[in-house]
């Protein structure tokens, strides 16, 4: 009973903050529920609910995704899923975990220190690497917003139309990651579609609170708060991977 009711509470957590900002949820989901579960159950479970938060948030928002944007992005970063795939089936375990630990610690530490900060235009160049590199460690860790919210900070100016090309992008991605995990085999778990529709009635909750808190909170307040909960999951993934 106890870890139905930690897992609750992680997705309970990580959808709230998905609702308000548009992405988040795999990067505090997967490093917690990695912590007792499997990260090659967790991974799946976490990109069918993704994939459905997105299709419910991109769906709200649909005039407001920044298309040029997803065009640039989504070449690259499926290109990444089959890679990102490939390692998933078949690194061994420790290494994997202590590899998710040090990508949200960097990622948490880059948003403490960049808080507050006006962040300057990017180049469109820039959009090749960062959808590599999101594409593969979506797939990976579940957890691959991060490339694509630091570009896509860098391009977008208006936080809603921010928020939809997130969702929106994860969306499309999401297709390609359920493709390339089911021919991989890694969707093809009974108890996986069981924790999926478990899981969803109360993700959806989380989100629809989360959406209707999005317009009242700053978003430098919420970065911060992410970052920490981010701080906290990286280093228990390495207690763990160590033990």
């Amino acid at each position: 009973m106890s870890l139905y009711l930690y897992i609750v509470a992680i997705l309970l957590a990580a959808y709230f903050i998905r609702g308000i900002s548009g992405f988040g949820s795999g990067l505090v989901a997967v490093p917690l529920l990695a912590l007792k579960l499997p990260l090659t159950f967790v991974v799946p479970l976490i990109l069918l609910t993704d994939f459905t938060a997105s299709l419910v948030l991109g769906g709200l928002n649909f005039k407001q995704l920044a298309w040029p944007e997803i065009r640039r992005l989504l070449p690259p970063g499926l290109l990444g899923v089959v890679a990102g795939t490939l390692l998933l089936v078949s690194l061994p375990k420790t290494p994997m975990l202590i590899g998710l630990g040090s990508f949200v610690m960097l990622f948490a530490l880059r948003n403490l220190f960049l808080a507050g900060r006006e962040l300057r235009p990017i180049s469109t160049w820039w959009a090749w690497p960062a959808g590599l590199t999101g594409g593969t460690v979506g797939a990976l860790f579940g957890t691959g917003g991060p490339p694509y919210v630091i570009y896509l900070s860098h391009r977008l100016t208006d936080k809603g139309q921010l928020r939809a090309t997130f969702s929106g992008l994860f969306f499309m991605e999401g297709l390609a990651r359920i493709a390339s995990f089911t021919l991989s085999g890694l969707l093809l778990d009974v108890r996986l579609a069981w924790a999926y529709l478990g899981a969803m009635p109360v993700a959806l909750a989380a989100l629809w609170l989360g959406s209707h808190i999005h317009t009242r909170l700053n978003n430098a307040q919420m970065m911060k708060l992410i970052s920490l909960i981010l701080l906290g999951s990286g280093v228990s993934l390495y207690i763990k991977a160590m033990n």
